[in-house]
């Protein structure tokens, strides 16, 4: 698309629906409170949507229970072609969608336009899931009983989704939901609820029936998740975003035993090995670590290159990230946008000066650029010592940080020396070494020869302090599926 305008922004930003969206209509808030949305390139008020209220939240739980029987009756076929056109109504809209994610998250046009293409593709694929469900039938090993299996929907869900990627954050739990027969409440983040709430008006013209799918928006969200969590009439819970708010619900989910899904952090290791391609192997760097202004769970946060090419290739990554154009996401040839608030900002240069402090060198970058907004520039470090902070914790910034190795078994214990397991990068060209890593590196993805693992078609997910559950690929519908057993006993003639 070509540049907005001032104007552009502003037809866009009032199609959005600003209220709580409950019953498949807007509806204010307890109180008519409001929060403001800021535009992170700029730190000025974008709008202000609803603000709600644990009576609020109790409101959307209460109209996805009251819907959810009449919804699992819905044939499979119905709910597919719902979300079919659903698919459909993103892909047509998809310079408005990714100009209000611009807006309100600010990664460049370019990366929000191919979020909406990630995120309308969940839509389709579980479209095509819808239909695929299936029980089984067998005789017991006596012969005496006929062994039933039915799958028949979780029911009423609990959806929290991060800010990083505001829409395929979202598809991807409410695509499975609505093929496997579930009502949901969807809560965005506090920083980024303009593409949920435009995403629902979009899903109710496609066809989904009022109080299947309820969107609610706060600033508050344990005070109006908690008790959401807690209600007998939840049945379960959907999380993604950062491992200690992922404990946390685990916790208040455990006394109720409630059935929960959880995406959390990561802290992905690059492994560059001696044979690698280095031009295939900086291009994967690029993606892995510069996607989303490295705003995301899969971003690469560790680059472990053997020693033989490791100044080879350091150099090589910071003449390409320090050649970025850093600004906001809708000015002309923007590669890089801001951080989404100035905390996160602030966390990023604290980890990096911590690590400079400890001995790093700085090949690029390493401060703010001189600009309003939560800007970070694109930063590169050499020799980044084994203790600094930024090797253990995500950077969720800019900031590659590169050690090195001399051995494969030492890449490997370098590579799992953390607490998360979400997913991995390795670049070599032997088939023997990316064997051994595919067995050896305890993630729950593993791209190789590639920077970019997500895929609609591929379960989405980690092992350890990364969470537990799969989204997308045949194994995401199973996560709002339950089974059932019958036995039957034929009467004998």
């Amino acid at each position: 698309m070509t540049r907005p305008t001032p104007e552009d922004e502003r037809r866009v930003l009032d199609a959005v629906p600003t209220g709580l969206w409950i019953e498949g209509g807007e509806v204010a808030a307890d109180g008519d409170r409001t929060l403001p949305v800021h535009d992170p390139a700029t730190g000025e008020v974008l709008t202000e949507v609803a603000d709600a209220s644990p009576v609020d939240g109790v409101r959307a739980l209460d109209a996805a229970v009251s819907h959810q029987e009449s919804f699992a009756d819905m044939p499979p076929r119905d709910r597919g072609e719902i979300l079919r056109r659903g698919f459909e109504l993103m892909r047509d809209r998809i310079d408005e969608l990714a100009l209000l994610m611009t807006l309100e998250m600010g990664k460049p046009l370019a990366e929000s336009r191919a979020e909406v293409t990630y995120a309308a593709e969940f839509l389709r694929w579980f479209s095509e899931e819808a239909v695929r469900v299936a029980g089984r039938y067998s005789t017991s090993p006596d012969g005496a009983t006929r062994l039933l299996t039915l799958k028949r929907p979780v029911g009423p869900t609990l959806m929290i989704t991060p800010w990083n990627f505001p829409l395929a954050m979202g598809t991807r739990k409410v695509g499975p939901a609505i093929a496997a027969g579930c009502t949901m409440v969807v809560k965005p983040a506090a920083q980024t609820p303009l593409s949920m709430l435009a995403f629902a008006r979009l899903m109710s013209e496609a066809g989904l029936p009022d109080g299947v799918l309820n969107v609610i928006t706060t600033s508050a969200s344990g005070q109006v998740m908690e008790p959401l969590v807690r209600d007998p009439r939840t049945r379960k819970l959907t999380f993604t975003g950062s491992t200690d708010v992922g404990r946390q619900l685990v916790e208040q989910s455990a006394q109720r035993l409630l059935r929960v899904s959880m995406e959390l952090g990561g802290n992905a290791p690059f492994l560059v090995l001696a044979d690698a391609d280095l031009d295939a192997a900086v291009d994967g760097a690029m993606l892995a670590k510069m996607r989303n202004m490295g705003e995301a769970c899969t971003a690469a946060n560790r680059f472990i290159v053997h020693e033989s090419v490791v100044t080879e290739f350091s150099d090589r990554l910071a003449a390409r990230m320090g050649a970025m154009v850093v600004g906001r996401g809708t000015e002309d040839g923007v590669q890089v946008g801001p951080l989404i608030d100035e905390a996160s900002r602030d966390k990023v240069a604290s980890l990096v000066g911590g690590a400079v402090d400890a001995g790093a060198t700085v090949l690029v970058g390493g401060g703010e650029r001189g600009r309003r907004g939560w800007f970070y520039a694109p930063t590169v470090l050499r020799d980044v010592p084994p203790d600094a902070v930024l090797l253990h914790e995500e950077i969720f910034g800019p900031v590659a940080p590169v050690t090195s190795f001399a051995s494969l078994d030492e890449a490997v214990d370098l590579a799992n020396d953390t607490e998360y397991g979400l997913a991995a990068y390795a670049f070599t060209r032997d088939l023997d070494t990316a064997w051994q890593l595919m067995e050896r590196i305890d993630v729950g993805m593993l791209g190789v020869n590639q920077g970019i693992v997500s895929n609609p078609a591929a379960p989405f997910g980690g092992v350890k302090a990364s969470g537990f559950g799969r989204e997308g690929g045949a194994e995401g519908i199973e996560e709002y599926l339950e089974t059932r057993y019958v036995g039957v006993r034929p009467s004998r003639r």
